[in-house]
């Protein structure tokens, strides 16, 4: 054998070290191969050429970020075993393995009532199955049944490992330099109190740490409204929401042979209508980790060609990037509900894509209204601990040497409208 590690290089945090043994075999499962074929930003590479990422390097850096947080820890005294290690870089590594494609994009779409999350618990006891058991204690981390529960917000909370190289990750590969964070310095300043091994323990961080949280939060929602919620990103959500809306019109009214050929993972949630709670059903599961970024794009260029206009027009204005337009200007008098339906179906009836006896039930394919949400920190719950200079723990947004949480912790709403540019645009 080869040394203790295998090294992957990764442009975000250098030579990544793999443990060999079962963390390198877990790199090596299909179901975390599958991630090299899902985007971490699901539709972001269509407005940020460079952000062609996989979950892949996110997964490895996620689990380096972890080993880095456990070497911390260690040396500032807080005890970690051999096992518990083993059991935090695995848990790390297969947090998102139950993404489907272009991650978040569809999480919504092929099952209703479900998360990732779901998933991922599914498969961490599938594969836990397949090592022997080995996968126990990373399982009890994973759900937070684990005493020692500190382990658990390093893997899932507001502060997690998760967030930290998603963020690092993205700023790095969409070019947005405002996502940019200290990750080094906030997991140096990270540590376990009380410390004395009793459930009470948790992650808090340092008083001198707390600059680089404010960054992070920041940071946090910059990418969010620039990157993550940026208006091309939503509109093409959309547009893939409409065609799946179409398509399992056609397959729910006997019009298969409209919808065929495509990819046969993809049209096994298109045909039925799977729920969260199906996630432990082996053909579900087997379907699911056989579907990827590629048999969505596969399915589409086949809808291109599909004798219904409606689907091919979707499909392709998706593959040549023709999206819609998206406007936050909601009160503008040209984008007036009625003066807006009356123009995207005007829009449809011209262009032969619709009927007067359907064009009323085709505009739910061209025209939404809706509206994005986030808040960057959220003070309800699972909140961001500071251990002050004076030894007391105080929450972050109280903490003596922050200035700028309180608005951070504000959600913040921005209705739009969404709708095919030349319906406005074209001549009268």
């Amino acid at each position: 054998m080869n040394g203790r590690f295998k090294l992957f290089s990764d442009p975000v945090h250098g030579f990544i070290s793999v443990p060999r043994g079962l963390i390198l075999d877990l790199v090596g499962t299909p179901e975390v191969q599958r991630l090299r074929r899902i985007r971490q930003l699901g539709l972001g590479h269509l407005v940020f050429p460079g952000a062609e990422h996989s979950r892949f390097g996110h997964a490895l850096g996620a689990m380096s970020l972890m080993y880095q947080a456990l070497s911390s820890l260690s040396d500032k005294g807080t005890s970690i075993s051999a096992e518990e290690q083993e059991a935090a870089l695995a848990v790390s590594l297969l947090h998102d393995v139950g993404h489907g494609p272009y991650s978040h994009t569809l999480e919504h779409e092929l099952l209703a009532d479900f998360h990732h999350e779901m998933m991922s618990r599914a498969l961490l006891d599938r594969l836990n199955a397949r090592f022997d058991g080995r996968l126990d204690l990373a399982i009890a981390m994973f759900d937070d049944s684990y005493p020692r529960r500190w382990f658990h917000q390093l893997i899932s909370s507001q502060l997690d490992m998760d967030r930290l190289d998603y963020l690092r990750r993205d700023s790095y590969y969409t070019g947005v330099a405002e996502g940019a964070i200290g990750v080094g310095r906030i997991i140096k300043t990270l540590r376990v109190h009380p410390d004395d091994g009793s459930e009470k323990d948790r992650i808090v961080v340092e008083a001198k740490g707390t600059y680089a949280i404010e960054n992070y939060l920041i940071a946090r929602r910059l990418m969010y409204w620039q990157v993550y919620l940026h208006k091309t990103v939503l509109a093409g959500d959309y547009m893939l929401r409409s065609v799946i809306r179409r398509v399992r019109n056609h397959l729910q009214s006997g019009r298969a042979k409209w919808v065929e050929p495509a990819s046969e993972p993809f049209l096994v949630f298109l045909r039925k209508e799977y729920s969260g709670a199906d996630v432990y059903e082996p053909a579900v599961q087997d379907a699911y980790v056989d579907l990827d970024d590629a048999d969505i794009l596969f399915s589409l260029k086949c809808w291109a060609k599909s004798p219904d206009p409606i689907l091919a027009d979707l499909s392709r204005r998706f593959l040549e990037r023709d999206f819609f337009r998206v406007d936050f200007n909601v009160e503008s008098e040209r984008l007036a509900p009625d003066a807006l339906r009356q123009s995207v179906a005007d829009m449809l009836l011209s262009q032969g894509l619709s009927t007067t006896a359907s064009v009323d039930h085709d505009l739910s394919y061209y025209l939404l209204r809706s509206q994005s949400s986030h808040e960057a920190y959220d003070t309800r719950q699972d909140v961001i601990a500071v251990l002050n200079r004076a030894g007391t723990i105080d929450e972050l947004s109280v903490s003596e040497d922050v200035m700028v949480i309180e608005p951070l912790a504000e959600q913040q709403v921005r209705p739009y409208v969404c709708y095919p540019k030349e319906a406005v645009d074209r001549p009268v």
